[in-house]
């Protein structure tokens, strides 16, 4: 129940500063610059996002493996090898949102 109040809550919450972010273009054509503080804010709370997965997710990976290769030792290298390639792809997710935020500002 916990868990979906605080979805809720932030669903309001992007729901509540969505209009402001679309509203965007209008005000960059006014002169002004309200814009880029969205932007910024938004780019910053997607990578916090992504980075707070990313660690999640890499520590489940490496608690998995461990116990793979504790469960069957013989196993260790085709293990370690998947493991990697897991933490691979999990770290990709941080850079390509790294890149986005360097595209977007």
């Amino acid at each position: 129940m916990k868990k979906l109040l605080v979805v809720l809550t932030s669903l309001v919450g992007v729901l509540i500063v969505a209009p402001a972010a679309f509203a965007q273009g209008a005000d960059a054509a006014a002169g002004g610059g309200g814009g880029k503080a969205l932007t910024a804010l938004a780019v910053a709370i997607g990578m916090g996002a992504a980075a707070f997965g990313c660690g999640l997710g890499q520590g489940r990976i490496a608690s998995a493996a461990c116990e793979g290769m504790a469960r069957n030792p013989g196993a260790a290298g085709p293990i370690r090898a998947a493991m990697i390639l897991g933490l691979v792809f999990v770290e990709t997710l941080v850079l390509f949102t790294l890149a986005m935020m360097y595209l977007v500002k």
